[in-house]
């Protein structure tokens, strides 16, 4: 008799955290949405999400970053994987999970960035309304973790009903389950052996590419000096502003480390870790690329210094890491057990029923109705 360990979550927590991912999709969707219809032209804030030179601050001027369609389409990935019943417990937990702690992480600063609430020339209704909407999501992220960890219960429970293997007729003797031989055991949705490997190597190595970056920062600026930069200023920077560049840095590479670490022990919620990490890690090499492109350092590549031209490598390493590890986390895991190859073989209900590889022999007193 095997006892059941795994943990499932109940239809109240995956529809409680559908709704919760609905309401971040909508607030960094509403933030969006404001800057590309408000300022003119609306390729100004493609630029200006990706870091360029923003226009006068005015209420035309945009507001938010590139964040915030990001957190948007990562919650809308979030609630269809949550809201779909084929995938895998482990798995959805796993994907409310990544985006709860992409979201705190990342909207953290926004608590002690000094200058937020006094930029010069903003709205000053703009700017109060973007400090509720990080507030906000700080808010549905606690609830996202909040929900995952007290909306799971054992698997194979319901209702007071114990977990019981699959029925068999009474006469039949020698219950045994067969078990494919290109079977892959394990809790369902973990990664395969294969592409675990894959995306926790390359993760790996994105990692320590950042925080070796980040080191020579460190080295670079002095302690004091970096400890600045990490914290931040808003003073000229967007009502809706994006983590310090430091700081962002330093949440790429723990998020890119840890899912690494989780894909190689072939963690059940490695597969969505590793694809929240891999999105900002391909956005953020993408948006610099992008950037440099627009701005014409990339002509101008063999004038550029040491430093710049190491950026840009860093900067394409990352996108194209980030865009592999996307292509195999993706695949399907370890699926849910099903019936038929591994179901419950019986035999002796029948007269002459021959008796399967490994089963043990009838008893030497046949047991009444034999």
């Amino acid at each position: 008799m095997s006892t059941v360990r795994d943990r499932v979550l109940t239809r109240g927590a995956r529809t409680t955290g559908v709704l919760l991912c609905l309401l971040l999709a909508l607030l960094g969707a509403a933030w969006a949405a404001r800057d590309l219809t408000a300022a003119r032209p609306g390729a100004e804030v493609w630029w200006a999400w990706l870091g360029g030179a923003r226009g006068p601050r005015d209420a035309t001027a945009p507001a938010s970053s590139l964040l915030d369609p990001l957190l948007a389409l990562g919650a809308l990935t979030a609630a269809v994987t949550a809201l779909r019943g084929a995938v895998p417990a482990p798995v959805a937990a796993g994907t409310l999970l990544s985006l709860a702690t992409a979201t705190a992480l990342l909207r953290a600063p926004l608590l002690w960035m000094p200058g937020v609430g006094r930029l010069p020339g903003a709205d000053t209704g703009l700017t109060s309304w973007a400090q509720r909407t990080v507030l906000a999501e700080l808010a549905l992220a606690a609830a996202l973790l909040v929900v995952v960890a007290v909306g799971r219960r054992r698997a194979g429970r319901h209702r007071g009903h114990p977990a019981s293997g699959p029925e068999t007729a009474p006469s039949a003797y020698g219950v045994v389950r067969a078990v494919p031989q290109a079977a892959d055991p394990g809790r369902p949705g973990r990664p395969r052996k294969g592409p675990a490997r894959t995306v926790g190597v390359l993760l790996a190595a994105a990692g320590l590419t950042v925080a070796v970056g980040e080191l020579y920062r460190l080295l670079e600026l002095g302690a004091d000096g970096y400890r600045k930069a990490l914290l931040g200023d808003a003073t000229d920077l967007p009502a809706l502003p994006p983590p310090p560049a430091h700081w962002h840095a330093a949440v790429l590479a723990l998020l890119a480390l840890g899912a690494a670490v989780a894909a190689l022990r072939r963690a059940s919620w490695a597969r969505p870790a590793a694809v929240a990490a891999a999105a900002l890690l391909c956005a953020h090499g993408a948006g610099a690329l992008a950037l440099a492109v627009h701005t014409g350092r990339a002509d101008r590549l063999a004038a550029l210094s040491g430093t710049d031209r190491l950026e840009l490598a860093t900067a394409a390493f990352l996108a194209v890491t980030g865009l592999a590890v996307l292509l195999v986390a993706f695949r399907r895991g370890v699926p849910e057990a099903t019936g038929g190859a591994g179901g419950a073989l019986a035999y002796g209900s029948a007269p002459g029923a021959v008796r399967p590889p490994h089963a043990p022999p009838p008893p030497s007193t046949l047991p009444p109705g034999w």
